[in-house]
């Protein structure tokens, strides 16, 4: 019997809070119903993103896979896929490229990866080890996925993938729900003073070493000890859980700033986060392509961030926010200086952030790339290994 829409199984590592989950959530819930149906196979567990899939037919699951290597995972992966029997398998990211051999091994005729950027033991792509990885999974995929035009070249440059199997898709971000104004965060801690008489930056993302939080402590630090006894208290404002929270709250101690900094934690209600910042700044040493950086813009806030990875495809330096050399202390600060001198200066860049958001970035564009993605491979054939071992090429 033939299916009405075709079922799509995005492989992940955890459904948990991220920009690779997000967009993940937000294709899911968008996609045209009638012609796509989905299942997401985690491999570590089920985190609390899937409360944010509307559509009551996807199918989550997890295999459960243990702590370092475990040979059982694969085995595992492949009865899923098996019992699933899925059009298409979409894997995301190094931790779960090799699926796509499960997935050959279990028939799967239709195989897609998605890179969306690296981790802080490979921050630039650099590590032989990973690369031998990604080029031993290489002859499955067929197709690849690049969200920045950076990882696209890396893609063709590095992993030595041919250009014909590539194919770049921004993130996109739903201007609606990520929008100016709106309420405070429901536990916002700075109802004294008077909002007007705060200054207050801040971020949005996992912490992770990657992200180089510890650098934006000290980069707030500096203003702090320049304006002591200005009119305007400064604040910030770090959203989000990870392995490096020890230590960015130790940096906190350190610098004396308990009283300055709030450390959200894992956030349900991002919007209103943003929405309650006047200055967006992302301190990653790295990046592939940054939701936080979308959304911030979709709430009209300026953005500060380092020029790497695919930063400057999103950032309009001196337009929609500041690029700064590196995400060393000393530029953010500077950077972060010019906006807390000139408030029409972050009010124009906001302005033309959302604009820019809404012309090139949304979620619509993005649901309707995918959308050519996924036709393009159910319809014509695609470069790459067959289920029989044989390799298809265009």
């Amino acid at each position: 019997m033939q299916r009405a829409a075709a079922l799509i199984c995005h492989v992940i590592y955890r459904l948990d809070y991220g920009g690779l989950e997000n967009g993940l959530v937000n294709l899911v819930n968008h996609l045209p119903h009638d012609r796509f149906q989905h299942a997401i196979v985690c491999l570590a567990g089920i985190g609390p993103m899937r409360a944010r899939i509307e559509r009551e037919d996807v199918r989550v699951l997890s295999v459960d896979k243990r702590p370092g290597k475990d040979p059982a995972t694969y085995a595992k992966t492949w009865r899923v896929l098996r019992s699933l029997n899925p059009d298409v398998v979409h894997t995301r990211n190094l931790g779960t490229i090799d699926v796509q051999w499960v997935a050959w091994a279990a028939g799967v005729r239709r195989r897609l990866h998605g890179e969306h950027g690296w981790d802080s033991t490979d921050p630039v792509g650099n590590s032989p080890r990973t690369r031998r990885i990604r080029r031993a999974c290489r002859p499955v995929i067929q197709r690849y996925v690049a969200m920045s035009r950076d990882i696209e070249r890396w893609l063709h440059d590095d992993i030595g993938v041919p250009s014909q199997r590539i194919r770049q898709v921004y993130n996109g971000v739903d201007a609606r729900r990520y929008r100016p104004g709106g309420d405070l965060p429901r536990d916002w801690p700075w109802y004294q003073p008077k909002r007007e008489e705060l200054w207050v930056c801040g971020t949005v993302g996992r912490l992770d070493p990657l992200k180089n939080h510890v650098a934006l402590v000290d980069a707030f630090a500096r203003l702090v000890d320049q304006r002591r006894g200005g009119q305007r208290q400064l604040r910030l404002v770090i959203a989000g859980e990870g392995p490096a929270r020890a230590q960015v709250e130790a940096r906190i101690r350190e610098r004396g700033l308990q009283h300055f900094v709030w450390i959200a934690g894992a956030r349900s209600d991002v919007p209103e986060v943003l929405a309650a910042l006047d200055l967006f700044v992302l301190p990653s040493i790295n990046e592939g392509i940054s939701n936080t950086i979308l959304e911030a813009m979709a709430c009209r806030l300026p953005v500060v961030a380092a020029r790497v990875g695919g930063n400057a495809e999103l950032v309009e330096d001196a337009r929609t926010g500041i690029l700064c050399p590196d995400s060393a202390a000393a530029s953010l600060a500077a950077a972060m200086t010019r906006y807390l001198d000139d408030d029409g200066l972050g009010q124009r860049h906001g302005a033309a952030g959302r604009a820019r958001v809404e012309r090139h970035f949304s979620l619509e564009a993005m649901v309707r790339q995918y959308a050519a993605l996924y036709d393009e491979v159910l319809t014509r054939p695609t470069p790459g290994l067959e289920a029989n071992g044989t390799e298809v090429r265009n």
